[in-house]
């Protein structure tokens, strides 16, 4: 089919696009001056994205990849054409090939676009995207547009009028008229030149992550010397990131043409720099100041390999770099990780037939690289099936004046829009709504009422994305098209967003909790310092694989339903869905096979979702189909809490802590959840490993006009732990001591290590479990249990206990002993109950016992900075773990390694921005960065400690999948003593605090030098911030 349809001319009609493929330069010229507004196309990476994010419309769209005259790639007499069409992968193996068979001299161009090329995007969006398209979008974090502009690149244009050149330049980038395409003309290839024999160039980019990240900032420039000189003949910078598309600094460069490359050039350049690159404080993408110090850091790093090229040239007539600045012309070059994990094997008596204690596969380890694993999106569409988008507030905190749905019901394929008044039960659970409902008139152009439910007192939206109503429709398009359609009026109520504006407004979801031993108060009379501060951990997304996902099958009698739902709690979802419906909880069947992670995201929220979808399945009498975009997931669903906590510590000048007072606050959105639980576990764990004798915390969780927060992994230890660490490190910094050396009773902190005071729930009926065995005549046995297979391995652990007897279960006794049992009416079924662990906690009192046991870990962690633009590389890490009987060590070892990665992002890298009006900006992977493989140590040890045993728990084993996000904060804790080394050789205090995440903007910021001094500062509450922190 692709040979007959190789010299054809393809035309695609969509309901709204028509899609046209030429085969030849003059048809798409011809096609370009009849529809001079149409797109070129070629791997849809940056129009497509615009069509579906921004509901950005093109009727007609070009698509010119079979047109050879777009994928030349001719060397000639003074430099290389590619041709538009070329992917970015295929021209960097271009110039793989290329670049060593040149001189060194004509090749510094094509050095600089490989050395971006390595970074830019991934594999697969490289394999797509077009140079063409890189260079027409503009975009102003692209990499390669400002290497293009300083190089002096021309891009070679067409139309049906005929052929012209113009340079790839700022004037290019700013759309001035002349120096533009025209409409109907197209990009045919690109002119990039050889360098010069006394010409350098250099790129550079700094993102929040590595690899697979949009630049925060990126930057090209180049220098021209007069023959065996310093004197600038040509100067060129270029940098992306900044403004709406690349800036040029042209007007500086200019001033500096015939000044020699020394310091006093530096200092004038980045001071020219400064005043012609304008940033507004209020600036899209935020860290304002931040990229302003990346302007001028970039520029020292060029400043100094030019100097270290000139030296290199002319040895005799250069001076070295001096010694101090030679680190700063190194760049991390990544290595693959590698790992090593150490446990004791299992007995050397115990059978071998028998599985526990061994490394065994997960069982549906290949299902899940394959893709062949059955989650709720891959079950087959049933008869009748429809599809269910959301429509969600645009408000943070309003009253709802009127809805007018008539449009929407208008568009073909709409079958009904779902809200409140369509559910028979109750709607919610008495703290959270299925849909929001107020005294709203709702116009269906047919049919007009108002809904006036008493159930909701406050009668008003509570968070942008709050649920307010459904589309269900035939096709998914359909319905998330027709949400657009849909009318709100609001009137504005006041809005509360951070723990800040929560605690002035005594906006709180809980009571005060406390905990308190000895005489605190006292003890602070006889100490001899007393230190105060405070540190603020932001939130954190599960950024599970697989979003919220329900699927309602109504069956055709007894009101009965069958929901498949991607949850960690089916028996919540059938209680609330029973409830919404107003059946009984039996009349519900709930499905979970398996989850694509959840992380303690998929534990409250799914029961809502599969709720709303039961009640669109419910009106429609028909299956319904409900799968949240990634977008959708993170707008409405919490995540992690922020978290503030406040530190008062008394110590004597030796070092020894005698009195700590603490206060947390958590945001915990619009609705309790599991805020309360939360603050809980905060306070039960404040106090780390430590054995503080005058003790004393408090903390409440805030209401505010955000989703509500959940459980996440580690629940409320994570941000706990690394405020204790934190406040055992400046009492260590006050007195000038190392860390290790301050004495918190009877634990102590070695290095870089961390202690960890387990996990488990303090509320037994938590921990309680279940199961049901059934034996088959043919011999398999069915067990049924309530837990839930989220990835952790809990189905293969559950096959390793049932395989102890595997042996026995081929043998053909085994067989007749089954059928035996059965022909004498004796039960093939059995269950088995656990009633939970004998914990309690009197909050009253602020005394109990909480946990059933403890897990002990430590991890050491390496660090290596880079100052100047606040990038870190980590170089090793070393995890011990108490895991006592590990029941298999190969799914707890990764639980351990996965842990620590997703704390890892927890404390370095990941954060949820929201715009002072509580619109969240990170909605997916291109805005929210969690860690990837070039953020693995480099070397990675894991090793579970020996001989150790657990009497609470089977086999003496432990829970081992939360206990590592909190070792990740040795990185956070490693990261701050490099910061340290850096202030101290700057001559700058030892004392400062560093919040989470410990990203590349708090980094170099907290790297305070000569160039960060030099950047124009912002007033806070001078100007309104693109985003704010909640924490």
């Amino acid at each position: 089919m692709a040979d007959e349809n190789k010299g054809r001319t393809l035309v695609f009609h969509g309901e709204r696009t028509t899609w046209i493929s030429p085969v030849s330069l003059e048809e798409l010229l011809n096609l370009k001056a009849t529809y001079p507004n149409a797109p070129l196309v070629v791997g849809n990476t940056c129009v497509g994205l615009e069509m579906k994010l921004l509901d950005v419309y093109h009727p007609i769209i070009l698509h010119p990849v079979r047109i050879p005259e777009l994928h030349v790639a001719d060397v000639g007499d003074n430099g290389i054409v590619i041709g538009a069409a070329t992917n970015l992968a295929e021209l960097r193996d271009i110039l793989l090939n290329l670049v060593p068979e040149l001189p060194v001299k004509k090749t510094k161009i094509y050095q600089a676009l490989l050395k971006q090329l390595r970074t830019i995007a991934g594999e697969q969006i490289r394999n797509l995207a077009s140079l063409g398209g890189h260079i027409v979008s503009r975009g102003s974090a692209w990499d390669l547009n400002p290497v293009l502009a300083a190089g002096k690149a021309i891009l070679n244009l067409a139309s049906a009028d005929g052929t012209r050149q113009i340079p790839l330049n700022d004037e290019f980038f700013t759309r001035v008229p002349e120096a533009d395409l025209s409409p109907a003309e197209v990009i045919v290839s690109i002119f990039i030149p050889f360098s010069k024999e006394n010409e350098f160039v250099s790129a550079f980019r700094q993102a929040d992550r590595r690899k697979n990240a949009l630049s925060v900032t990126n930057s090209a420039m180049k220098v021209l010397f007069q023959p065996d000189t310093d004197i600038i003949e040509d100067l060129a910078v270029f940098y992306g990131g900044i403004g709406n598309t690349t800036v040029s600094a042209r007007t500086s460069c200019l001033k500096l043409i015939g000044r020699n490359w020394n310091e006093q050039f530096l200092d004038e350049a980045c001071r020219l720099i400064l005043e012609e690159i304008v940033m507004s404080p209020s600036a899209p993408g935020g860290k304002v100041e931040y990229r302003r110090s990346l302007l001028v850091s970039f520029f020292f790093r060029f400043y100094l390999e030019v100097l270290h090229g000139l030296k290199m040239m002319y040895p005799s007539k250069y001076a070295d770099v001096p010694k101090e600045y030679m680190s700063a012309l190194g760049e991390f070059h990544e290595k693959p990780p590698q790992g090593m994990q150490i446990y004791q094997d299992v007995d050397h008596h115990q059978p071998l037939q028998d599985p526990v204690g061994r490394p065994i596969m997960h069982q549906s380890g290949i299902k899940h690289t394959t893709g062949e694993a059955v989650y709720v999106d891959d079950i087959a569409p049933a008869d009748g099936q429809l599809y269910m988008a959301v429509v969600t507030s645009t408000r943070a905190h309003a009253k709802i004046l009127s809805i007018d749905v008539s449009k929407a019901l208008e568009e073909p394929g709409v079958v009904a829009v779902v809200t409140a008044n369509d559910i028979p039960g109750e709607n919610g659970n008495g703290k959270e709504k299925v849909f929001a409902e107020d005294e709203v008139h709702f116009d269906l152009g047919f049919l007009s009422y108002l809904e006036n439910s008493p159930l909701n007192a406050d009668k008003q939206v509570i968070y942008i994305g709050h649920i307010i109503c459904g589309i269900v429709a035939e096709t998914y398009e359909c319905a998330k098209n027709a949400r657009s359609k849909v009318k709100i009026e609001y009137q504005d109520l006041e809005v509360i967003l951070t723990i800040q504006e929560a605690t002035e407004h005594n906006s709180f979801l809980s009571d005060i909790k406390k905990i308190e031993r000895g005489n605190v108060e006292k003890a602070f009379h006889t100490v001899d310092k007393i230190l105060e501060g405070e540190i603020h951990v932001g939130g954190q997304e599960h950024f599970y694989l697989e979003t919220n996902s329900v699927f309602v099958i109504p069956r055709k009698e007894d009101k009965e339903m069958d929901v498949y739902v991607s949850t960690q709690d089916a028996a919540k979802v059938q209680e609330l869905v029973a409830s919404v419906l107003d059946v009984q909880a039996n009349r519900i069947m709930c499905h979970t096979r398996r989850v694509g992670g959840a992380f303690g995201g998929k534990i409250t929220k799914p029961s809502f979702f599969a709720a709303a979808a039961a009640v669109a399945a419910h009106k429609t009498g028909s299956p319904v189909r409900f799968i949240l975009e990634r977008s959708d997931d993170m707008l409405i669903t919490g995540g992690r809490h922020p978290l503030l906590g406040k530190y008062k510590v008394g110590f004597m000048n030796d070092g020894k802590i005698k009195a700590v007072d603490l206060e947390f606050y958590i945001n915990g959105g619009c609705t309790p959840d599991e805020s309360e639980l939360v603050i809980e576990y905060v306070l039960l764990k404040c106090s780390n490993a430590y054995d503080i004798q005058n003790f004393r915390s408090r903390g409440q969780a805030c209401k505010t006009n955000l989703r509500s927060n959940t459980a996440f992994r580690g629940f409320g230890f994570p941000q706990a732990g690394l405020c204790a660490e934190t406040w055992i490190v400046a009492v260590a910094d006050q007195l000038g001591l190392p860390h290790d050396k301050v004495s918190k009773g009877r634990a102590r902190r070695l290095g870089a290590s961390n202690d960890i005071p387990g996990e488990n729930w303090p509320l037994s009926w938590q921990t309680h479990a279940f199961a049901l065995v059934n034996i088959y005549l043919d011999g398999s046995v069915l067990v049924s249990h309530g837990g839930c297979e989220l990835g952790q391995g809990i189905d293969t652990k559950m096959l390793q206990f049932l395989n102890i007897n595997a042996k026995n279960v081929i043998e053909t006794t085994y067989f007749l002993q089954i059928k035996e049992a059965y022909e004498e009416s004796i039960s093939l079924t059995a269950t088995g109950y656990f009633k939970g662990y004998p914990t309690n906690m009197d909050w009253e009192k602020g005394e109990g016992h909480p946990y059933p046991y403890f897990i002990f870990g430590a991890a050491c962690s390496e660090v290596e900075i880079d100052c100047l633009t606040g990038d870190h590389k980590n170089i090793c890490t070393d995890i011990v773990m108490d895991a006592s009987f590990s029941i298999n060590p190969a799914i707890d070892i990764g639980q351990i390694e996965g842990g620590f990665i997703q704390g890892l992002g927890l404390y370095t890298m990941e954060e949820i921005k929201f715009s002072p009006e509580g619109q969240q900006f990170t909605l997916g992977p291109d805005t929210y960065k969690i860690p990837a493989v070039c953020d693995v140590p480099e070397h990675f040890r894991v090793y579970l400690l020996p001989n150790s045993r657990n009497p609470m728990a089977i086999y003496s084993s432990k829970g081992m999948g939360e206990a590592g996000v909190f070792l990740a904060s040795s990185v956070f804790f490693a990261i701050r003593d490099a910061v340290a080394a850096a202030r101290k050789e700057r001559g700058l205090s030892a004392n400062f605090t560093l919040d989470s995440p410990l990203n590349i903007e708090r980094i170099r910021m907290a790297c305070a030098d000569h160039f960060t001094e030099m950047i124009p500062r912002d007033i806070p509450g001078t100007y309104k911030p693109w985003a704010i922190h909640v924490d």
